[in-house]
């Protein structure tokens, strides 16, 4: 089952109704505050996971008396972010795929360290993504074959999460590349485009964060 997290960033609200159109083929975690977006459009979630420092009281009670929804309570002075929590969940949850929104928003910290903990599905070999109304963000250690009527916008962005990225080879965009390392503190991946039907992305060693962008 896929697991769509609805964390406490800003969340633009036609991207969350698609995003839960089809809610009976997936679990619903609600990450502190991202209980407040779902309860807007009347989405129960199955999970709710935070300190919940920044949510009413009286919507906690609320969902706190439904027997459908699961609450995991922390106290919030911990060594985890809550959209780390969450992340840890969909992966006991044995998810085929996670999908995020509400991960990006004013602090930048927080945007930052939601990249980085992408790395937890990854390395449980579990497809996860950050979406919000511009990008579309994720990580990738091997082959990557991206299809340029399915990206979620035009421009294409590798940055590497490691200290380098070897012997990237780009087939299929507007600036190609052939066994490059690239290295933290270039901007060299910065807006590449697809400019054939098929695209693929190769590395050798290292682990790159892809970002779809859309103006």
């Amino acid at each position: 089952m896929n697991t769509l997290i609805v964390a406490g960033g800003e969340i633009n609200k036609e991207l969350l109704k698609n995003m839960t159109k089809n809610i009976s083929g997936q679990n619903i975690i609600a990450v502190d505050k991202g209980l407040e977006k779902l309860d807007e459009l009347n989405i129960v979630p199955n999970h709710v996971v935070g300190d919940f420092d920044s949510v009413s009281k009286e919507m906690l009670q609320q969902y706190q008396k439904n027997p459908k929804v699961t609450f995991h309570t922390y106290n919030p002075e911990k060594d985890n972010t809550d959209t780390d929590i969450a992340i840890q969940l969909a992966i006991q949850l044995k998810s085929l795929n996670i999908t995020i929104i509400g991960a990006l928003g004013k602090r930048l910290d927080h945007s930052l360290a939601n990249i980085h903990i992408l790395k937890q599905a990854l390395e449980a070999k579990i497809p996860c993504q950050i979406i919000d109304k511009y990008n579309k963000i994720y990580l990738i250690e091997n082959t990557h074959i991206l299809y340029k009527n399915r990206i979620y916008g035009k421009y294409i962005s590798l940055l590497p999460l490691t200290s380098k990225v070897e012997e990237i080879t780009l087939k299929g965009f507007k600036y190609p590349l052939n066994k490059y390392c690239l290295q933290v503190g270039v901007s060299l991946g910065i807006s590449n485009e697809i400019v054939e039907d098929i695209a693929t992305i190769e590395l050798k060693n290292g682990i790159l964060i892809v970002i779809e962008s859309r103006d």
